[in-house]
């Protein structure tokens, strides 16, 4: 399909963007929360996490340069897919997670999500993967435009039929989580977060998004 601006102004486009925008801000809060804690985050973020170790920068500016290369090959193989929420994705996520660990950082938050009581960590940490699979749902259900990350298993699953696209969207976040670790081999402070933790987001928090989002179809 051929690109074209007009795909970016979707039906009820201003209750759409109401529900998109403030879900990709609070994913990077909720993302910010995961990585203090250490026991794994989503795919992605595990895999920019660590090219951002190796390359010595914020993850911001990895997710940028990680995300633009993804975009390319959305744009090429998937334009379709391309909408507002695409951008949202690809730029803000990482840079509201630099800004809340620093936030966190200077209030004492992070040594709480750290070191703190191993009951409050777990509790913390529950509600925190809850509440991400709630706004990545409400992110998605606003059908505003794929993150180039997730755009790359549609065009895949498109192209080898045979398989389920589950199928190939957990093969997909099993090779990020890879990648990540590749990447975290060339850091001298090691991997950064959990791979034990990581994998099991790849293959639970896209059921977990499913179920949430259903009953979100009916507003959005």
């Amino acid at each position: 399909m051929k690109f074209t601006f007009k795909q970016f102004i979707v039906p009820n486009f201003g209750k759409r963007l109401a529900f998109m925008l403030p879900a990709v801000i609070m994913m990077g809060v909720f993302v910010s929360i995961l990585v203090e804690i250490g026991w794994g985050t989503d795919p992605a973020s595990f895999l920019n996490l660590n090219v951002a170790s190796v390359l010595g920068l914020g993850l911001g500016n990895t997710q940028v340069i990680v995300y633009g290369i993804m975009f390319i090959f959305t744009f090429i193989f998937g334009a379709e897919m391309i909408g507002f929420g695409t951008l949202a994705n690809m730029i803000l996520i990482g840079y509201v997670v630099d800004l809340c660990r620093w936030i966190w950082s200077n209030t004492g938050f992070a040594l709480i999500l750290s070191e703190g009581n191993f009951a409050l960590r777990i509790v913390i940490f529950a509600l925190t993967l809850i509440c991400f699979s709630i706004v990545a749902a409400i992110y998605m259900n606003a059908q505003m435009g794929v993150a180039p990350y997730d755009a790359i298993p549609n065009i895949l699953s498109g192209w080898i039929t045979v398989i389920p696209f589950f199928v190939i969207r957990i093969c997909f976040d099993l090779s990020a989580v890879g990648i990540g670790v590749l990447a975290g081999k060339l850091n001298p402070e090691g991997i950064q977060g959990s791979i034990v933790g990581s994998i099991l987001m790849s293959l639970l928090l896209g059921p977990v998004i499913s179920i949430v989002g259903k009953p979100l179809k009916r507003i959005l």
